[in-house]
């Protein structure tokens, strides 16, 4: 693919494309789904893994195979790096769940293969034409030009969530999971997203909070902040922000809080509260009708209604194109990864060592 120099680059393109992606995945994945909740309704525990952007997608594979899914304790998320290095190996009776969007990652593809030589069940979630060792694997969709990943991170969270679903016959959430690209759509036109980013995108730094499953969504918006606008981000659980790292926040800062209906929202409203009273812009994506939130936040993005465990779908989209719009506010390229810089090309080339 032709590398772009200017707007459009290839992860506007990417991000602007989730809606119909979405909309072909139960679809083209219909009987390896079938195969994949097979052995996890069979495993005695379940342990969903990966690196990145498919960590943030394992952590909210983990609550909604916990939760949708009904396996409660069975399911764990657990960062490949430790996995591959630290814990004790699965056993036969097990499942892993390996999340990768190229399928390359090092740490990834050890527990993988350490899965698999200890006779677990092993499910790759990756990209169409990633080369995987596994008994079953979900296919999210074609490698993204951009270094920056957008469509391949929903479409995890989309599989994963479809994989709950036929796991815990939990067809409310499975309508509910029809209707994200529709909603996903509607959420894309809704917003003037180059003038969100024109009145918070030269702060000097950012903090991300979010509770429960959108944790990882806070996670996710600072890693996209990185990589595609290269500025000091932060992601935070709710909870977690409010336990100390609240203290280093200015009014030079901005907080973005995600805070859709459910168990999570009464500390991300906290937090919302505390960045206003030290003077720092609030930026909250809620639902439309929450009044508290709108009295304390600059600017609400509206969420559409979705299950509080499908809500990173969502509330993802609008983080990515602020992270995006910072980008070309900044001079940056978001589909490079500072490859542009000769010293970061310079430490590019120690990742891999």
């Amino acid at each position: 693919m032709t590398a772009r120099t200017g707007h459009p680059y290839h992860m506007h393109d990417a991000i602007y494309a989730q809606p119909g992606a979405l909309r072909l995945l139960t679809r083209a994945n219909g009987a390896a789904l079938g195969a994949a909740a097979d052995r996890v309704q069979r495993a005695a525990r379940v342990v969903v893994t990966g690196v990145g952007s498919s960590w943030h997608a394992a952590r909210v594979g983990e609550l909604l195979l916990a939760g949708v899914g009904g396996l409660g304790w069975r399911a764990r998320a657990i960062h490949a790096f430790a996995l591959a290095r630290y814990w004790p190996a699965l056993d036969a009776g097990d499942a892993l769940i390996a999340v990768s969007h190229r399928g390359t990652t090092r740490d990834t593809v050890a527990a993988l293969g350490a899965a698999r030589a200890a006779g677990a069940a092993t499910i790759a979630v990756v990209g169409k034409d990633a080369a995987v060792a596994a008994d079953v694997t979900l296919r999210t969709v074609d490698q993204e030009s951009s270094e920056t990943h957008t469509v391949g991170y929903t479409a995890a969270l989309a599989l994963l969530a479809a994989l709950a679903v036929a796991v815990g016959g939990d067809d409310a959430t499975g309508h509910a999971l029809d209707s994200v690209p529709d909603l996903l759509a509607l959420l894309l036109g809704q917003e003037s997203w180059e003038d969100i980013a024109a009145r918070y995108g030269e702060r000097r730094r950012y903090y991300f909070v979010g509770g429960g499953p959108n944790a990882a969504t806070a996670d996710e918006a600072a890693l996209k902040m990185h990589e595609a606008s290269y500025v000091a981000a932060h992601g935070f659980d709710a909870e977690e922000f409010l336990h100390g790292p609240w203290t280093a926040l200015t009014a030079e800062d901005a907080l973005f809080v995600v805070a859709p209906p459910g168990a999570a929202r009464e500390r991300a409203l906290t937090a919302a509260r505390v960045a206003r009273a030290i003077g720092a812009p609030v930026i909250a994506l809620a639902a439309e009708d929450d009044r508290e939130m709108a009295d304390v936040a600059g600017d609400v993005v509206a969420l559409p209604p979705v299950p509080e465990a499908l809500s990173p779908l969502v509330a993802v989209v609008p983080l990515q194109l602020f992270a995006y719009h910072t980008a070309l506010r900044a001079g940056a390229n978001p589909d490079a990864t500072r490859a542009e810089s000769p010293a970061h090309a310079r430490a590019r080339g120690l990742l891999a060592r």
